[in-house]
């Protein structure tokens, strides 16, 4: 299976969150909307579920089991 590459997910939940705030912060402004909107399609794409709740919440998950599988699999410091 094909997985999407960590740092683009990560890019796009980040994209996706400033633009839920301009949005919250602008309800009337259509194209901000619109763009919201495009990014959520994007993630739900993405992350292969169908509502941008779904999306926004694999992409967390899966951006921080990455973070945690590097960490793990980083050797330890030596000093």
């Amino acid at each position: 299976m094909l997985l999407p590459d960590r740092n683009t997910v990560d890019r796009l939940l980040r994209h996706f969150r400033a633009q839920e705030r301009t949005v919250q912060d602008r309800p009337c402004d259509l194209s901000a909307r619109r763009r919201f909107e495009d990014t959520a399609y994007t993630l739900c794409v993405l992350m292969g579920v169908r509502t941008a709740r779904e999306a926004v919440l694999a992409a967390e998950r899966y951006v921080t089991t990455a973070e945690i599988r590097n960490r793990e699999a980083r050797p330890p410091c030596r000093h």
